[in-house]
């Protein structure tokens, strides 16, 4: 039997107005006021934080299981960090959970450094693998339709690619050819250099796949998950909650309770024009 550790990442910022969703404001052609669009993210990192938590609960619980059944199965424990940047921000960022604590798990956090997106990312990964943690599974915060079964089964394919003696990679994409979650083992000769904000005209998922082929890493594709970045995403995700909170009594899903309050405290509502730019349909109507 083998003692492992797992680590699931919130690589974010804290949400402080005029630093965080800066594209959802009326100043850059969106519908929010700074202060709204800091109020709309700390509650999504709030729902994306619970729902990570209750993934691993459910990990920790089956691997629990699993070596109760058979004393031979590796015992792994899961964690939950949060890494932000500069170092003042970790007090930030502390204060934001704290101030709607206890939660389910305990939080701890990193400070990532580095000159680029891709060297603070990298940064966060390398001071956990440091730490003993074997396999990393990261977020952002602006997911607030993140399924929860994302988060398991990301770490469930990671494992199943330990198991064959072939660290791999995960991911899931987002609406714009980017990432909303990506994950890997120590062993996983991976990293984020040369992957996020275009710097050479090559989108962050293509960046992972052309990494992935070059190094022959197996890896796991997982359905996307929108983030939310410009006012069409919020619309968007508005619709996906309403239908999330409708199927969860069916299905069991999480329901991202704080920023549907949100939404109904602002009292949005999601319309479309009618559309007239479509196929032909006059051989088809009657």
């Amino acid at each position: 039997m083998t003692d492992r550790k797992c680590a699931l990442l919130l690589f974010s910022k804290p949400p402080i107005a005029g630093m965080v969703k800066t594209r959802l404001t009326r100043e850059r052609g969106g519908i929010l006021t700074p202060e709204q669009a800091a109020e709309f993210f700390r509650r999504s990192l709030y729902d994306v934080s619970e729902l990570c938590m209750h993934a691993l609960y459910q990990l920790q619980a089956e691997n629990d299981a699993a070596r109760a059944a058979d004393p031979s199965v590796d015992a792994v424990t899961y964690e939950f960090y949060v890494s932000t940047t500069p170092a003042d921000n970790v007090d930030l960022m502390r204060k934001t959970y704290d101030a709607i604590g206890p939660w389910p798990m305990e939080i701890h956090y990193l400070t990532d450094a580095g000159s680029t997106f891709d060297d603070h990312f990298d940064d966060a990964f390398a001071q956990l693998f440091a730490l003993g943690f074997d396999t990393v599974v990261s977020v952002g915060g602006d997911i607030p339709t993140l399924p929860k079964d994302h988060i398991v089964q990301a770490f469930q394919w990671l494992d199943y690619f330990r198991s064959l003696g072939t660290p791999g990679f995960v991911q899931a994409p987002c609406q714009e050819c980017g990432t909303s979650l990506v994950g890997w083992c120590k062993e996983t000769p991976m990293d984020n250099q040369g992957v996020y904000y275009n710097v050479d005209g090559r989108a962050a998922l293509d960046a992972y796949v052309e990494k992935l082929k070059a190094a022959g890493i197996p890896s796991a594709y997982l359905a996307p998950v929108a983030d939310i970045d410009e006012k069409t995403d919020l619309a968007h995700a508005i619709s996906c909650l309403r239908a999330i909170e409708e199927a969860a009594p069916h299905q069991g899903l999480f329901v991202p309770r704080r920023v549907l309050d949100w939404i109904d405290f602002v009292g949005f509502k999601v319309t479309t024009p009618p559309n007239e730019n479509h196929d032909p349909r006059q051989y088809i109507d009657e």
